[in-house]
């Protein structure tokens, strides 16, 4: 399934297992009509990080999931780039879609 799909998706509320349960995901829409979805990065899962956050697949939001569990929350979007195979670029691209809570 397309990544636009599920952001769809998730927009419209369709979880599918996809980590919907509490602050995981908001949606915001913007004056020219067009929806950004955000994602709490503390307490998403794997697959929501994933379809949410542009450059990051399954593997990185696991490892993402991984490194919070081991270190706890995290307190700024740069702190993503702790987590191995994600860069200053991932978290600048991202940065409108994470949500710190």
């Amino acid at each position: 399934m397309d990544k636009w799909i599920i952001q769809l998706l998730l927009i419209l509320g369709f979880g599918f297992g996809l980590g919907l349960v509490g602050w995981s995901v908001a949606e915001e829409v913007a004056e020219d009509g067009t929806v950004e979805v955000s994602v709490n990065i503390n307490s998403a899962d794997a697959e929501t990080l994933a379809v949410v956050l542009e450059g990051i697949g399954y593997s990185k939001a696991e490892a993402i999931v991984r490194y919070r569990e081991q270190y706890g929350r995290f307190y700024s979007a740069e702190e993503l780039t702790a987590v191995k195979g994600i860069g200053r670029t991932t978290v600048e691209k991202n940065r409108a879609r994470i949500i710190l809570q």
